[in-house]
């Protein structure tokens, strides 16, 4: 299964920092991904795709890879405060 992270708002969304995901060959990169996300939760769908959200797969940076079931995805939003 695959291991998803929210952090910030994202987590807030969705109602917890972390899912476990059965993908499959459903799903071969993010944009699967966020579209299975956002088949169960629409806002949350809505948030994943904003350009600002940054996604880390594998303690990596990412712009849109293959993932697969033993991936650890991350998703976060832009960070802000003072």
């Amino acid at each position: 299964m695959a291991r998803i992270l929210f952090f910030g708002r994202l987590a807030d969304l969705a109602g917890g920092r972390t899912r476990e995901l059965q993908i499959g060959d459903s799903v071969r990169n993010l944009r699967e991904l966020v579209d299975l996300i956002a088949k169960g939760d629409a806002r949350l769908g809505a948030a994943l795709r904003e350009k600002s959200v940054q996604t880390i797969i594998n303690e990596r940076v990412s712009t849109g890879e293959a993932i697969s079931d033993s991936d650890e995805i991350a998703f976060l939003p832009p960070v802000s405060g003072g």
